[in-house]
């Protein structure tokens, strides 16, 4: 039986929208605090940031009943096409956009500005989520991966080129949900170990052992410890990890011993361990004919060069100004008035919220603007001056309930395209979420991503709003036959 649209609104989750009415309220209070002056433009003044967010919202309420009017089928059928129009509009924002505090992301039409990145999220999601509906679609196979991270990366490099870092790593949450579907934890591992080994490297790096970096001689050892688990948890060989270790331990010894006399570079044996093991296990793979040796030992060795590279891509791939927004995220440089301005002032609004905090339009810091970007980038310490600890708590207990919700409701979906397309949409949500937060709470380096429903801006709102609503339309007609 065809499914009516009379009965959307008996099928819609309510308990979703109402999550998403209460974020949407409370960022728009959180964006009277941050922007609102009392000798200016009143709280529903279009004329000022308040005002101009009022009026996005009553906007998305139109976009949010045109994407529920719409048949289910409509976003599968033209997934492709908006891809395509999308990408083809990311492209077209490289060359004509202006350039606006360094980047060059925004379509300005007349009185009209648009952030196409925003709405890339959503294609980006559909798109990803037609393909691997495909009869027979395996994760597995190489070539059917590969055509997914091309869908992935597409728009990410577009971005990138438009100088948005911060809005390109976002498709990295994309592994997030490939990982659910299939995907081999041995990526999503490598991807965890390059965040650990490049922190550790820069972190560690100007303390010096003996006569070399302790960056590098913590990183080889993390390395070797990771070989010897996998070694244990694929192939459950207990007498390889027992022979590794007897030689990592005769190896130490040996350089201690050695170094009473003479310096003795420790990061080097480090090094030079994690080549005899992966030469260890070629020989392991020949020996039983397992394949699962083989790739320990390409992993292990990647991940050394990985650790060799990481000088180079930070000092010639990186920007001087995202250099030092690592190094004062890691404590590796004190910048109070520069780079980590933003930071320091973020903190010591949240800090003065105290318990309950100063109260609606009270927040001195917010007020005397010196917070930079505090109703776009850094509205969370809005949140945290104003409301205080029970206020940030309660608004991140809200978005962990709703992020909850998403993956509960992708789970119940009965096929492919709308299980993919639900756990994308979480898995964005959640990472802005996380590095937002991390960002203003100097967790993770500024690399400018909005808060969900809180950051103001238009471009935002309808994006987060159109990736979300698409997917209840599609829950609400999961039972459809």
């Amino acid at each position: 039986m065809s499914y009516r649209r009379t009965e959307i609104w008996k099928s819609i989750d309510w308990f979703t929208v109402i999550l998403y009415v209460l974020m949407v309220v409370a960022g728009w209070f959180s964006i009277c605090g941050a922007s609102y002056e009392f000798d200016n433009v009143g709280l529903f003044d279009i004329a000022g940031r308040p005002g101009s967010q009022l009026m996005w919202m009553g906007l998305s309420v139109g976009i949010i009943f045109v994407i529920l009017m719409l048949e289910s089928d409509f976003f599968d059928v033209f997934a492709y096409l908006i891809y395509a129009v999308v990408i083809l509009l990311l492209i077209a924002t490289i060359f004509l956009a202006p350039n606006i505090k360094g980047s060059h992301s925004w379509l300005v039409l007349g009185p009209i500005r648009l952030q196409p990145a925003e709405f890339a999220k959503f294609a980006t999601a559909l798109a990803v989520a037609k393909l691997m509906n495909i009869y027979g679609f395996k994760l597995t196979a190489p070539k059917n991966f590969l055509v997914v991270l091309v869908l992935i990366f597409l728009p990410m490099v577009c971005i990138l080129l438009q100088k948005e870092t911060g809005s390109a790593l976002v498709y990295l949450a994309f592994f997030l949900m490939l990982y659910r579907e299939g995907m081999s934890g041995y990526i999503l591992l490598a991807g965890v170990c390059a965040v650990v080994f490049f922190v550790t490297e820069m972190k560690y790096s100007e303390i010096i052992l003996g006569i070399t970096s302790m960056g590098e001689f913590i990183v080889s050892n993390i390395i070797l410890a990771i070989t010897m688990v996998l070694v244990y948890l694929e192939r459950k060989d207990n007498k390889a990890v027992f022979i590794m270790l007897i030689g990592i331990a005769t190896a130490y010894v040996a350089g201690y011993i050695t170094s009473l006399f003479i310096p003795v570079d420790f990061a080097l044996i480090a090094e030079g361990l994690v080549l005899l093991s992966v030469l260890y296990l070629i020989y392991l793979s020949a020996r039983n004919w397992v394949w699962h040796y083989i790739l320990i030992g390409f992993f292990a060795l990647a991940s050394l060069a990985f650790l060799f590279s990481v000088d180079y891509v930070f000092n010639n791939v990186l920007e001087p100004h995202q250099q030092i927004r690592i190094k004062v995220s890691l404590g590796l440089e004190d910048d109070p008035s520069g780079a980590g301005y933003n930071v320091n002032q973020s903190k010591i609004a949240i800090g003065s919220g105290g318990l309950t905090g100063k109260g609606f339009l009270n927040g001195t810091q917010t007020k005397l603007k010196y917070v930079p970007e505090q109703d776009t980038d850094f509205i969370f310490c809005t949140v945290g001056e104003e409301q205080g600890f029970v206020g940030a708590t309660a608004v991140l207990i809200l978005f962990g309930i709703f992020i909850i919700r998403l993956i509960m409701l992708a789970e119940r979906q009965g096929n492919t395209f709308r299980r993919v397309y639900g756990y994308s949409v979480a898995s964005i949500f959640f990472f802005h979420l996380a590095i937002n937060v991390g960002m203003v709470t100097g967790l993770t380096p500024v690399i400018g991503i909005p808060l969900p429903f809180f950051s103001y801006g238009g471009s935002s709102l309808w994006g987060f709003t159109i990736l979300l609503f698409i997917f209840l339309r599609l829950d609400a007609s999961r039972n459809d036959r």
